[in-house]
């Protein structure tokens, strides 16, 4: 039985949790390891349709169990609020979730200094954070302070939450920054740490336990590696190890487990938020694909930047996380264009460039290198074969393949789980 990781190849929002959704009909486990609610997976079954932030995707398979692992910063109250909103719609929980106890806390604190950090900084410079506490937990993580989950089940937890809030209110005070009211954080906190309490364990010999079993294991990313702390385009990145080397240290689950990364890419590329992009799109083409494909964000609800293909991010992708198969989406959304670009390396200050370089300045100088490309000129969302598919629609797929050097055994032309074609591994 496979362990395999599921990450996003470009800048996020590429369709995880659609992808995730379909492989989980044969998986037993599936474990989310980095991120917080900074990250949104839309899943539509049927006319129904969910939004998940930090629960595991898998909650929507009945038999399947979902850990909320170590790597995450949990936004507690969020989290019953979601949950919340599952046990209303008919999901079962007991005995199917379980949240690490070395997971830490997302508090309003976090939230009040990630909004005034990115208000205090210039135009040009904002990172396009969505403000929901993730990089000021993280902080805390790093810096020895944070809370974690298992601090719940101590008698002492609420007198933890003052300290650090009052704290954290003097930081705020010192930057103009509204200061969180400790009386109601210590009430909301304490209601939400009631109802998550019987889910909290030490999630790590489950888990080991799992792949002693030869248990079928989904490890989900969030964002994507464009988004990486260390390999995405730093500073415009968030706060965690997006790729696939983030699920053993998100997880606890040895590194030699893992025998499978699929990376999710789109046919062309999008990204929210700020940071350089270089095959964006600012004209009506880019409008066409943003409104054609419905590219606004999962969590904030903010417009994406659109633009063509960009082999050389794939390529650097794949190279990072070790893909070893594509889950190409929405390729639907270029059926009615008629001429394809796709970005094959980068021209920088007269150098060609097949990698992303580290540099923000140096990306930011980047023009894209393009070869275009026939489309097809045909509705491809009620096909539900490769055979069925228009042939200029066929070559396209195999000429991302050859360019990006991975196979695509995942396609998806639609947001339905019936609209799906799965080709089989590479």
């Amino acid at each position: 039985m496979s362990k395999t990781v599921l990450i996003g190849s470009q800048w996020g929002d590429e369709g995880k949790g659609k992808i995730i959704d379909v492989l989980t009909a044969n998986v037993d486990w599936v474990v989310r390891y980095q991120g917080g609610n900074n990250a949104g997976h839309t899943v539509e079954i049927g006319d129904q349709k969910y939004v998940l932030h930090l629960t595991p995707s898998g909650i929507l398979r009945e038999d399947c169990k979902c850990v909320i692992g170590n790597g995450l910063v949990v936004d507690i109250i969020g989290l019953v609020e979601e949950l919340s909103e599952l046990v209303e719609r008919g999901i079962k929980l007991d005995d199917r979730l379980f949240i690490s106890d070395r997971a830490h806390m997302v508090l309003q604190y976090h939230k009040e200094l990630d909004g005034a950090k990115e208000g205090n900084r210039g135009e040009g410079e904002k990172i396009g954070t969505t403000k929901r506490g993730i990089g000021p937990a993280y902080i805390d993580k790093a810096d020895r302070i944070g809370l974690r989950l298992g601090d719940i089940l101590e008698d002492d937890f609420l007198e933890m939450v003052r300290t650090q809030a009052e704290a954290k209110n003097k930081v705020l005070a010192g930057m103009g920054a509204k200061e969180v009211d400790i009386e109601k954080l210590q009430d909301q906190v304490k209601e939400a740490a009631d109802y998550l309490r019987p889910f909290i364990c030490d999630t790590i010999p489950l888990l080991h336990e799992a792949v002693q079993n030869d248990d079928e294991i989904l490890f989900e990313g969030a964002q994507g590696v464009m988004l990486d702390v260390d390999f995405g385009t730093y500073p415009f990145v968030t706060s965690s190890s997006t790729g696939a080397g983030g699920a053993p240290a998100g997880s606890g689950i040895p590194p030699n487990a893992i025998d499978r990364v699929v990376g999710i890419v789109k046919a062309y590329t999008t990204r929210v938020g700020g940071g350089p992009f270089p095959t964006e799109l600012h004209d009506e083409m880019g409008a066409h694909i943003a409104k054609v494909g419905n590219e606004f964000g999962a969590t904030t609800g903010r417009p994406r930047r659109c633009g063509w293909f960009d082999g050389v991010v794939a390529r650097y992708s794949a190279m990072v996380g070790g893909i070893n198969e594509w889950a190409l989406m929405k390729l639907d959304v270029l059926d009615a264009v008629e001429t394809i670009r796709v970005c094959v390396a980068y021209e920088c200050d007269g150098e060609r460039l097949t990698t992303v370089p580290a540099s923000i300045r140096k990306l930011e100088r980047c023009k894209p290198v393009y070869e275009d490309f026939k489309g097809w000129n045909t509705p491809t969302t009620g096909c539900t074969s490769w055979d069925e598919l228009p042939d200029q629609a066929q070559k396209y797929v195999q000429y991302l393949e050859k360019l990006t050097g991975v196979k695509v055994s995942i396609l998806s032309v639609g947001p339905k789980r019936s609209s799906t074609l799965l080709l089989g591994k590479s």
